[in-house]
């Protein structure tokens, strides 16, 4: 009778044992749980993401992107800024197969900036000072479709300006020609090659472009 009791005394030990472990582990899972979803929230509601998620994107086409790239990089409130390839219909392209003409692709450049230290209508101003939006398919020297004057808006906001502003410019005879600058949605956009980014800065210019 007495070895009876002590094994079931035992078991129920072994048991309750068991039980606290259990007990043991999910209030360590619920602590880390409740760690990481600290510092996840703690992630989206840093200042830092709060900015940069009020942060907005503009694409342009002017030509050789070096030279796009280089004038919007003397904005003060561009973020970023980076060249690659839009407005065609070949995906993932190189840059000799969009110098072919055959992509249908424009140079282009995506720039983030901040919308509270500058206006979109500030950056299309930029736009108009370094290229020759009369000429069709060219700027210069480059000749083909893939240095043709372009915006690609992001918003109806975007392509409300775009209009107003190339309405504006008409009026203003500031261009002996007709503005021959597409406004198209912005599709997806492909990042070039990597020497292709800051190309003017890592070789030591400042521009390709005409004052």
């Amino acid at each position: 009778m007495m070895k009876q009791y002590s094994r079931n005394l035992k078991r129920i030990s072994v048991a309750l044992a068991a039980i606290c472990c259990l007990f043991w582990l999910n209030s360590c899972f619920e602590k880390k749980g409740a760690a990481n979803m600290s510092d996840a929230q703690k992630s989206i509601n840093s200042p830092k993401a709060a900015q940069a998620a009020s942060y907005q994107k503009a694409t342009f086409a002017a030509g050789c992107f070096w030279g796009v790239e280089a004038a919007f990089s003397q904005v003060g409130a561009v973020i970023s800024i980076t060249v690659g390839y839009t407005g065609g219909t070949t995906e993932n392209p190189t840059y000799s197969q969009v110098c072919s003409g055959a992509t249908g692709h424009a140079e282009a450049v995506e720039v983030i900036y901040d919308p509270s230290k500058i206006s979109y209508e500030q950056l299309l101003e930029v736009f108009w000072n370094i290229h020759d939006p009369t000429t069709y398919n060219r700027q210069g020297p480059d000749v083909g479709v893939q240095y043709r004057s372009a915006i690609f808006y992001h918003t109806p906001e975007q392509l409300a300006e775009a209009k107003n502003s190339i309405e504006k410019l008409e009026r203003s005879g500031r261009f002996e020609g007709s503005i021959v600058t597409e406004i198209k949605p912005a599709a997806k956009f492909y990042p070039a090659e990597e020497y292709h980014q800051q190309y003017l800065k890592k070789h030591g210019q400042i521009s390709c472009h005409r004052p």
